[in-house]
């Protein structure tokens, strides 16, 4: 093995450990819970902080192995590992690999450690406190915090104010859960786990607080809790409003607050016009309480809305739960890490009742010709959603609305997502488009073949060299028909004339220039001078990567 196989230093889910000492086991173990408390990863004995490799202790055994067992004995729960012995730079390394654990691993004297990054973006080992270990839990959705009993919270402490505000969402939202309406105080409470009866006692949960609470309680019960308002211009700042009130206060506070900032650009499409907001409201509506509704409750920061001159972020404390990636945001399953708080946003029809709120904030930007949502600045213990807020691509919106309206029906996300890739990337290949849909090659080749069959996208070449182009129609909607004739190519006998004229100019071709030239891939550039050296235009001279190309000489005349 060699030794550019070993990561360039250390970082979250790394850790280098001199072994010249040798290193004794206290100091491994503690290393190991620190990575399974976090984020999982390797421990590499026999290599220096600078990355120097160092090898093993001359007394350690050639077989690494036993390792494990040294690990699984001294750390409980018995945390599993895997050993193996790296042979680099003449010395043996060895790479011990563990899984995050779900549950808080402590070494068997009692000490409980985690990774992290530090204030200068360098790793550390530090205490995992016992409040911190509810986040952890909730985090692999082993554990409610939302439906937990508040121990030191009564039922003096909800707001008269705040339930009759929840009442109204329910009588007053469209999409509210109606079986609601009706209810008494007590039926109402229980039905949304806003109170447990335990021993006969009714008991505040801290979904309960975080609903109808007053203001002083959830000040002095639930201190993470807090909601920040922002509107930058520039480095000035114009608003920076906070609340700790109950949520269903709140968001009708962030609703009223955006309004003066959401404002609309006006489109007209014949007859009708349309307004056109910076976010659209459902997606924004959805951006803002999924913040609410997944923020970690056990971590101390605030759910902060900052409107900016180009874009929206919102950002709220507590990284994204066991399961859910950048890779995976569009297809996993609902996770939410306070479900209860989550159930209870749906059945007031506060958030998309499929727990899909993620499709509509994409929908919501997609239809409007604006980038996707980024939430590419989301860290380990930070959700970060940032919402690109320039005007709307007019010419995309009508071919939007005008395509709608040919099929009598709105749009699917998927189908948005294609022509806004295609629209910003030109050509694609339904492989790389996967990636962008996070889904699998086989699943984007199958929708993108559809949409071609329907006029919206174009294809070109075959096989694993096939591409896409938005269709000759689309560009003519939006304005661009010059656009598509560079994207589309050229036909065959502009391609080969193309060809002949370049030799002309340099005598001598190699394929790299006919991919250049047409636009073609390496695949379909092949294929291309294959053909012209078969029907007697190209002479092929050398082999493989040596080879190049020259006009073939005319056949001699006889006399």
């Amino acid at each position: 093995m060699n030794a550019h196989l070993i990561p360039p230093g250390e970082n979250l889910e790394v850790e280098f450990k001199s072994d010249r000492d040798p290193l004794n086991d206290d100091d491994l173990i503690e290393a190991l819970i620190c990575l399974a408390n976090a984020q999982g990863g390797t421990l590499y004995l026999g290599i220096e902080n600078d990355g120097t490799v160092t090898g093993l202790h001359h007394s350690r055994p050639t077989d690494v192995s036993g390792l494990t067992a040294v690990v699984a004995n001294r750390t409980a729960p018995s945390l599993q590992v895997r050993v193996e012995c790296l042979p680099l730079q003449h010395a043996c390394v060895a790479a011990i690999s563990v899984q995050r654990s779900p549950e808080v691993v402590a070494r068997s004297d009692g000490l409980v450690k985690r990774r992290r990054m530090d204030a200068h973006g360098q790793p550390e080992c530090v205490p995992f406190l016992p409040h911190e270990y509810p986040s952890r839990r909730a985090d692999f959705q082993m554990f409610d915090m939302s439906a937990e009993v508040m121990a030191d919270a009564t039922l003096a402490d909800f707001d008269p104010l705040q339930r009759e505000r929840l009442r109204s969402v329910i009588a007053n939202n469209p999409r509210s859960d109606k079986s609601l309406m009706g209810l008494t105080d007590e039926q109402l409470e229980g039905a949304l786990s806003l109170t447990i009866t335990r021993d006969g006692v009714r008991r505040p949960t801290l979904l309960g607080l975080l609903l109808i609470g007053r203001t002083d309680s959830l000040r002095r019960l639930v201190p993470m809790h807090e909601v920040l308002f922002q509107v930058l211009d520039g480095t000035r700042v114009k608003v920076n409003e906070g609340s700790r009130a109950a949520l269903i206060e709140i968001v009708e506070w962030l609703d009223l607050l955006s309004r003066g900032v959401n404002t609309e650009q006006e489109f007209n499409e014949g007859l009708f016009r349309i307004g056109i907001a910076r976010v659209e409201v459902d997606a924004l509506r959805e951006a803002i309480n999924n913040a609410l509704v997944h923020r970690d409750y056990a971590r101390r920061g605030p759910v902060r809305v900052c409107w900016q001159k180009s874009d929206l972020v919102i950002s709220n404390p507590g990284g994204f739960v066991d399961g859910v990636t950048l890779a995976n945001l569009l297809t996993t399953e609902p996770r939410p890490r306070n479900p209860a708080l989550a159930d209870a946003f749906k059945r007031l029809g506060l958030v998309d009742r499929t727990g899909r709120g993620v499709d509509m904030i994409y929908t919501g930007l997609l239809r409007f010709g604006r980038p996707a949502p980024d939430y590419s600045q989301s860290m380990a213990d930070l959700v970060k959603l940032s919402i690109n807020t320039e005007p709307a691509d007019l010419a995309f919106v009508r071919m939007v609305l005008q395509e709608e309206a040919r099929q009598n029906g709105a749009l699917p996300f998927e189908t948005l997502m294609v022509l806004t890739v295609l629209r910003e990337a030109r050509r694609i290949s339904a492989a790389d488009l996967a990636i962008h849909l996070q889904c699998l090659p086989a699943q984007a080749s199958k929708l993108i073949e559809q949409l071609a069959e329907v006029g919206l996208v174009q294809a070109h070449g075959t096989g694993r060299g096939r591409q896409y182009t938005l269709s000759p129609q689309i560009y003519k909607q939006l304005g661009q028909g010059p656009a598509y004739a560079q994207q589309a190519g050229f036909d065959e006998l502009q391609q080969v004339e193309l060809i002949r004229n370049l030799l002309r100019q340099q005598a001598r071709i190699k394929r790299q220039d006919v991919i250049a030239l047409c636009r073609l891939s390496p695949r379909q550039a092949k294929h291309k001078l294959d053909q012209m050296v078969a029907s007697g235009i190209l002479a092929r001279h050398g082999e493989k990567r040596g080879s190049y190309y020259t006009l073939a000489a005319p056949p001699s005349s006889s006399m």
